[in-house]
Protein backbone atom coordinates (compact mmCIF):
# COMPACT_ATOMS: atom_id res chain seq x y z
CA UNK A 1 0.00 0.00 0.00
CA UNK A 2 2.78 2.44 0.88
CA UNK A 3 4.57 1.76 -2.36
CA UNK A 4 1.50 2.48 -4.44
CA UNK A 5 0.78 5.67 -2.52
CA UNK A 6 4.41 6.84 -3.02
CA UNK A 7 4.25 6.12 -6.74
CA UNK A 8 0.97 7.94 -7.14
CA UNK A 9 2.28 10.89 -5.16
CA UNK A 10 5.48 10.98 -7.26
CA UNK A 11 3.54 10.87 -10.54
CA UNK A 12 1.19 13.60 -9.32
CA UNK A 13 4.10 15.82 -8.35
CA UNK A 14 5.80 15.25 -11.70
CA UNK A 15 2.62 16.21 -13.55
CA UNK A 16 2.18 19.31 -11.40
CA UNK A 17 5.78 20.37 -11.96
CA UNK A 18 5.43 19.86 -15.72
CA UNK A 19 2.25 21.91 -15.81
CA UNK A 20 3.82 24.65 -13.73
CA UNK A 21 6.89 24.85 -15.95
CA UNK A 22 4.84 24.79 -19.14
CA UNK A 23 2.74 27.72 -17.92
CA UNK A 24 5.75 29.80 -16.94
CA UNK A 25 7.41 30.63 -20.19
CA UNK A 26 6.68 31.69 -23.69
CA UNK A 27 10.30 32.23 -24.72
CA UNK A 28 10.26 35.89 -23.65
CA UNK A 29 13.40 35.28 -21.64
CA UNK A 30 15.50 34.08 -24.55
CA UNK A 31 17.51 36.30 -26.84
CA UNK A 32 15.94 36.98 -30.21
CA UNK A 33 19.06 38.30 -31.90
CA UNK A 34 22.80 38.27 -31.50
CA UNK A 35 24.26 41.56 -30.27
CA UNK A 36 27.01 43.04 -32.37
CA UNK A 37 29.73 45.47 -31.45
CA UNK A 38 30.04 48.73 -33.36
CA UNK A 39 33.22 49.19 -35.40
CA UNK A 40 36.02 50.92 -33.53
CA UNK A 41 37.59 52.82 -36.43
CA UNK A 42 34.61 54.81 -37.65
CA UNK A 43 31.42 56.01 -36.05
CA UNK A 44 28.38 54.46 -37.68
CA UNK A 45 24.86 55.46 -36.82
CA UNK A 46 22.17 52.89 -37.19
CA UNK A 47 18.59 53.49 -38.03
CA UNK A 48 15.98 50.85 -37.42
CA UNK A 49 12.44 50.74 -38.55
CA UNK A 50 10.04 50.91 -35.60
CA UNK A 51 8.83 47.50 -34.55
CA UNK A 52 5.29 46.80 -35.66
CA UNK A 53 3.25 45.20 -32.87
CA UNK A 54 1.67 41.88 -33.66
CA UNK A 55 -1.78 40.79 -32.74
CA UNK A 56 -2.27 38.09 -30.12
CA UNK A 57 -3.25 35.63 -32.82
CA UNK A 58 0.04 36.19 -34.63
CA UNK A 59 2.15 35.97 -31.45
CA UNK A 60 0.63 32.68 -30.31
CA UNK A 61 -0.27 33.80 -26.77
CA UNK A 62 -2.92 36.16 -25.60
CA UNK A 63 -1.65 39.21 -23.79
CA UNK A 64 1.88 38.85 -25.12
CA UNK A 65 3.39 40.61 -28.05
CA UNK A 66 6.40 39.47 -29.96
CA UNK A 67 8.79 41.97 -31.42
CA UNK A 68 10.35 41.17 -34.75
CA UNK A 69 14.10 40.72 -34.98
CA UNK A 70 15.97 43.98 -35.65
CA UNK A 71 16.91 44.78 -39.21
CA UNK A 72 20.35 43.48 -40.18
CA UNK A 73 23.16 45.98 -39.79
CA UNK A 74 24.62 47.63 -42.78
CA UNK A 75 28.34 47.24 -43.31
CA UNK A 76 30.28 50.39 -42.42
CA UNK A 77 31.76 52.30 -45.32
CA UNK A 78 35.38 51.46 -46.03
CA UNK A 79 37.75 53.64 -44.05
CA UNK A 80 40.48 55.56 -45.82
CA UNK A 81 42.82 55.36 -42.88
CA UNK A 82 46.21 53.70 -42.73
CA UNK A 83 46.68 50.46 -40.85
CA UNK A 84 47.73 50.95 -37.23
CA UNK A 85 51.44 50.79 -36.62
CA UNK A 86 52.86 47.60 -35.17
CA UNK A 87 55.61 47.91 -32.59
CA UNK A 88 58.95 46.51 -33.56
CA UNK A 89 59.80 43.13 -31.99
CA UNK A 90 62.39 43.07 -29.27
CA UNK A 91 65.65 41.58 -30.53
CA UNK A 92 66.21 38.18 -28.93
CA UNK A 93 69.99 38.19 -29.16
CA UNK A 94 70.40 41.20 -26.86
CA UNK A 95 70.16 40.44 -23.16
CA UNK A 96 70.10 43.45 -20.86
CA UNK A 97 73.00 43.57 -18.45
CA UNK A 98 72.16 41.99 -15.12
CA UNK A 99 72.59 43.86 -11.86
CA UNK A 100 75.36 42.03 -10.06
CA UNK A 101 76.09 44.67 -7.43
CA UNK A 102 74.54 42.73 -4.55
CA UNK A 103 76.07 39.31 -5.35
CA UNK A 104 78.50 37.62 -3.00
CA UNK A 105 81.89 36.35 -4.14
CA UNK A 106 80.51 32.80 -4.02
CA UNK A 107 77.62 33.84 -6.32
CA UNK A 108 79.99 35.48 -8.81
CA UNK A 109 82.31 32.47 -8.83
CA UNK A 110 79.35 30.17 -9.60
CA UNK A 111 78.09 32.42 -12.43
CA UNK A 112 81.58 32.69 -13.95
CA UNK A 113 81.99 28.89 -13.84
CA UNK A 114 78.65 28.48 -15.65
CA UNK A 115 79.68 30.98 -18.36
CA UNK A 116 83.00 29.20 -18.79
CA UNK A 117 81.06 26.02 -19.62
CA UNK A 118 78.74 27.74 -22.11
CA UNK A 119 75.69 28.37 -19.90
CA UNK A 120 74.68 32.04 -19.96
CA UNK A 121 71.52 32.55 -17.89
CA UNK A 122 69.32 35.54 -18.69
CA UNK A 123 69.53 36.73 -15.09
CA UNK A 124 71.71 35.78 -12.15
CA UNK A 125 68.58 35.03 -10.10
CA UNK A 126 67.69 32.07 -12.33
CA UNK A 127 71.12 30.51 -12.08
CA UNK A 128 71.37 31.16 -8.34
CA UNK A 129 67.94 29.60 -7.78
CA UNK A 130 69.03 26.47 -9.64
CA UNK A 131 72.31 26.40 -7.70
CA UNK A 132 70.45 26.77 -4.40
CA UNK A 133 68.10 23.94 -5.36
CA UNK A 134 71.06 21.67 -6.12
CA UNK A 135 72.75 22.54 -2.82
CA UNK A 136 69.53 21.89 -0.88
CA UNK A 137 69.15 18.55 -2.64
CA UNK A 138 72.74 17.58 -1.83
CA UNK A 139 72.25 18.60 1.82
CA UNK A 140 69.05 16.53 2.00
CA UNK A 141 70.79 13.50 0.53
CA UNK A 142 68.84 13.48 -2.75
CA UNK A 143 70.38 11.52 -5.60
CA UNK A 144 71.56 13.29 -8.71
CA UNK A 145 68.91 11.42 -10.70
CA UNK A 146 66.19 12.86 -8.46
CA UNK A 147 67.45 16.41 -8.94
CA UNK A 148 68.11 16.09 -12.68
CA UNK A 149 64.45 16.31 -13.76
CA UNK A 150 63.83 19.55 -11.89
CA UNK A 151 67.18 21.10 -12.78
CA UNK A 152 66.61 20.29 -16.46
CA UNK A 153 63.16 21.90 -16.29
CA UNK A 154 64.50 25.02 -14.61
CA UNK A 155 67.41 25.29 -17.04
CA UNK A 156 65.13 24.81 -20.04
CA UNK A 157 62.68 27.47 -18.83
CA UNK A 158 65.38 30.17 -18.84
CA UNK A 159 64.48 32.62 -21.64
CA UNK A 160 68.06 32.74 -22.86
CA UNK A 161 68.38 28.95 -23.14
CA UNK A 162 68.88 27.88 -26.76
CA UNK A 163 68.31 24.16 -27.43
CA UNK A 164 70.12 24.55 -30.76
CA UNK A 165 73.36 25.30 -28.91
CA UNK A 166 73.13 22.56 -26.28
CA UNK A 167 70.56 19.97 -25.17
CA UNK A 168 68.68 20.76 -21.98
CA UNK A 169 70.05 17.60 -20.35
CA UNK A 170 73.60 18.85 -20.89
CA UNK A 171 72.72 22.25 -19.42
CA UNK A 172 71.17 20.52 -16.41
CA UNK A 173 74.31 18.45 -15.85
CA UNK A 174 76.45 21.59 -16.09
CA UNK A 175 74.29 23.29 -13.46
CA UNK A 176 74.46 20.27 -11.12
CA UNK A 177 78.22 19.72 -11.44
CA UNK A 178 79.07 23.42 -11.26
CA UNK A 179 76.85 23.94 -8.21
CA UNK A 180 78.43 20.96 -6.43
CA UNK A 181 81.95 22.21 -7.20
CA UNK A 182 81.53 25.97 -6.76
CA UNK A 183 78.37 26.78 -4.85
CA UNK A 184 77.55 24.16 -2.20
Amino acid sequence: MHRTRGKVLGVAMAIAATGLLAACGDNDSTATSTPTLPPTTTAVTQTQAPAAPTTPAEGGHEGHQETPAPAPEQAPPPADTAAPERPQPVPTNQVPPADTSNLTEKDRKFLEALKAQGVNPSSPDIALSIGSYVCQGVAAGASEADMTTFVNAMAGSDPSFDPAKMPVEQAGQIYIQTAKQNYC
